[in-house]
C-alpha cells in the first residue's frame, strides 16, 4: 500500500505528545552575534578595557539568550521543512513497513498497541532531534 507522509507525521506527533516530549533548539549563531556585537560596542566606547568588559557582558548575554527555550516536539515536527519531514518519514517507514493501515488513526492504533514499535519510533525521533536538529530533548512527567 502507498505510505502517506502525513500519516507518519501524525503518528510521530501523537507519540511525542503522549510522552510529553519537548526540545530546546539552541541558537548558537544568534548568541555569537550578540557576543560579538556587544564586544565591538564596548571596544568602540571604552577602548581595550571596554572591549574586555563588552566581551564578558556579551558572552553572558549570549549564553542567556541561547539557553533552553523548550518547544513541544509535535510543534517542531510540523514546522520542519519538507525535506526534513521526508528524512523522518523514510526512517519511520523503515520501522513500520510491515504494518498495513488505511489511515493515520489506524496506524496510530497499531503502533500504540506495541510497546516495541513505540520504543523504536521514540528512539529514532530522539536521535533525529539530537543529531540533526542539535537540540536537547526533555520529557515532562
Amino acid at each position: 500500500m502507498p505510505v502517506a507522509l502525513e500519516d507518519i507525521m501524525r503518528l510521530l506527533c501523537y507519540i511525542s505528545e503522549e510522552r510529553k516530549m519537548r526540545a530546546a533548539v539552541r541558537h548558537s549563531g544568534r548568541g555569537a552575534l550578540v557576543t560579538g556585537a556587544v564586544a565591538f560596542v564596548g571596544g568602540l566606547v571604552g577602548g581595550p578595557p571596554g572591549l574586555a568588559v563588552g566581551g564578558a557582558v556579551g558572552g553572558l548575554l549570549g549564553a542567556w539568550m541561547t539557553s533552553g527555550q523548550f518547544k513541544p516536539v509535535p510543534q517542531i515536527l510540523m514546522e520542519l521543512p519538507p525535506a526534513e519531514q521526508q528524512k523522518l518519514f523514510n526512517e519511520a517507514t523503515a520501522i513500520v513497513r510491515h504494518l498495513e493501515w488505511t489511515d493515520a488513526v489506524q496506524l496510530t492504533m497499531l503502533v500504540m498497541g506495541s510497546e516495541a514499535l513505540q520504543q523504536q519510533l521514540l528512539a529514532m525521533l530522539t536521535n533525529y532531534i539530537t543529531k540533526e536538529l542539535r537540540a536537547e530533548v526533555q520529557y515532562d512527567d
